[in-house]
């Protein structure tokens, strides 16, 4: 339910409120605008009628029903849109489209630093890299896990830029959120509930990658599982969904930008390079997320993709990457965005 106060309701109605919602056993999310503020009382929605009491309360307007299964992700609760800061002056939401890049995996010291300093010098805002590997065989290579830790924060000393690295397990979030700025859900870990409310007890920003055959309304409400727990700062990733075409990895869903726009208020990040499996492809989809609205891009980028230990087959060369980098800038430009 949204309880949505009277203008110019004093500070003392406003906590009273807050009060009741907590005596009934709901959280209240308080949204503070210029002009009013408007609560969010979230919990089992077997109450409504309860806190549609709240109605006879001072300094109560009226009391609104969330028809959104995803109540605190959705727009019901909160219109405006949603900015994540997750380095100086690094901003997910506002006018600005960052493009985190790097490679999939972390091979070692000198591979994450040149890629670091590459990215960089091309206009990247975040270097992501991976220290911890799901892989679907068990035999291949699964990360250099603490030790890649050290080196992206190595490159992160280097560069500035922040980092975003994967979590696969609730056993080592203490010590990944030492080293990273923003923490990875992976699609495969998108409906694993346990560790979206472990991430969701950080201040850590999460990126929330789509599952392979997550719908939207799935991804959303794993985005309020997250945001269930107190950390608001989520940012949605759409990496492909598994279809029956096989010319690309997976069907790059670009659909999602204007869907997810008139859904959520959360970023919307577009990562090409597993939405299509082929570092040739990676450019146009990237030219079109752009072009259609997204918050963001995810790219993969190797000094060597060819001796990559993972993904070498989607990933730019830091080359090619500086070259698309540029052409993207020209596409924001036109939709009145800046990379």
């Amino acid at each position: 339910m949204i309880i949505v106060m009277q203008e110019g309701a004093s500070r003392r109605e406003i906590e009273d409120v807050e009060r009741e919602i907590v005596e009934m056993g709901y959280k209240p999310h308080p949204i503070y605008g210029v002009e009013r503020t408007v609560i969010g009382a979230i919990g089992d929605e077997r109450g409504k009628a309860l806190l549609q009491q709240l109605e006879t309360s001072p300094g109560v307007e009226r009391v609104i029903p969330i028809l959104k299964p995803y109540k605190l992700a959705g727009r019901e609760l909160k219109k405006e849109k949603t900015k994540i800061e997750v380095g100086p002056g690094v901003i997910f939401g506002g006018k600005m489209v960052p493009v985190i890049a790097g490679p999939c995996s972390v091979e070692g010291l000198d591979q994450i630093c040149e890629t670091a300093d590459a990215v960089k010098k091309a206009g990247a805002k975040a270097l992501r890299g991976g220290a911890y590997k799901p892989r679907t065989s068990p035999y291949s290579f699964q990360g250099l896990e603490e030790d890649g830790l050290k080196m992206l924060a190595e490159a992160k000393a280097r560069t500035g830029l922040p980092i975003v690295t994967e979590i696969m397990k609730e056993s080592v979030l203490d010590l990944i959120v030492q080293y990273t700025d923003v923490l990875q859900i992976g699609a495969r870990n998108t409906q694993n509930f346990d560790l979206l409310k472990a991430v969701g007890q950080t201040n850590t920003p999460v990126l929330l990658k789509r599952g392979i055959a997550t719908t939207i309304k799935e991804w959303l409400m794993s985005a309020e599982y997250v945001m269930s727990q107190g950390n608001m700062n989520v940012i949605l990733c759409e990496r492909g969904i598994r279809t029956f075409e096989t010319a690309t990895r997976n069907t790059l869903d670009l659909s999602v930008i204007p869907v997810l726009k008139h859904e959520t208020h959360l970023p919307v990040v577009i990562d090409p390079s597993h939405g299509t499996g082929h570092w040739q492809y990676v450019e146009d989809m990237a030219l079109a997320a752009v072009a259609a609205g997204a918050d963001g891009l995810m790219i993969e980028v190797h000094p060597n993709p060819h001796e990559a230990w993972s993904d070498g087959g989607q990933s730019l060369t830091p080359a090619t990457f500086e070259k698309l980098m540029k052409r993207m800038k020209l596409v924001a430009e036109a939709v009145g965005r800046e990379i």
